[in-house]
């Protein structure tokens, strides 16, 4: 079976990571008339402030590209992965790093029904056995300083890992600078 063009898109904040998402979707809809693509947001509104910022990236999104549908997804993001995949649906999951911390450090209201390394789990194997292609996007945060509350280093580290396990399903991994793509791995899409 020939492994789909998943990718990972990996970029500081504002660096334009999710418009380059946004534009392999765009890419995605132009190639077929049949095809659909899916935004996977996984922000949860735990707050007024995220509350509005999340507004605003969703009326900002249906501005840019009207066709691309969007899922909320804060929990269980490979089980709806898994559901939504179909043939001729690209999925866009925006972003791991909203969605891994809110598993490892959940606000008191939303504690997610599985554990991290269960959560986990449910993404790699969802990627694996999606029949549609994925492009996930994430903040590349262990360029900077170490954070000073040990609670706070462990989620840097999952998600570094996190990163790592996600990279290895994906047959490209994309670096955003300044909106510049830097590709840091580019596979062959022929068959393994």
């Amino acid at each position: 079976m020939t492994r789909l063009p998943h990718e990972l898109i990996l970029g500081g904040a504002r660096s334009g990571k999710s418009r380059a998402a946004e534009q392999r979707a765009r890419q995605w809809l132009a190639a077929d008339a049949s095809h659909r693509a899916t935004l996977v947001a996984t922000a949860l509104a735990a707050d007024e402030e995220m509350a509005t910022r999340i507004a605003r990236h969703r009326a900002d999104r249906a501005a840019r590209l009207a066709a691309l549908e969007t899922v909320e997804a804060p929990a269980a993001l490979g089980a709806t992965l898994a559901r939504l995949a179909e043939p001729g649906r690209m999925l866009v999951v925006d972003c791991l790093t909203l969605w891994a911390t809110q598993c490892l450090l959940p606000p008191p209201q939303a504690r997610p029904p599985l554990g991290w390394a269960q959560e986990q789990d449910a993404l790699l194997a969802a990627l694996r056995g999606s029949v549609c292609p994925v492009v996930l996007v994430s903040n590349e945060i262990g360029l900077g300083l170490m954070p000073m509350a040990a609670q706070a280093r462990a989620a840097v580290d999952a998600l570094g890992h996190l990163h790592q396990a996600v990279a290895a399903c994906c047959r490209r991994v994309t670096l955003m600078v300044a909106g510049c793509e830097l590709r840091v791995k580019e596979e062959p899409w022929t068959d393994p």
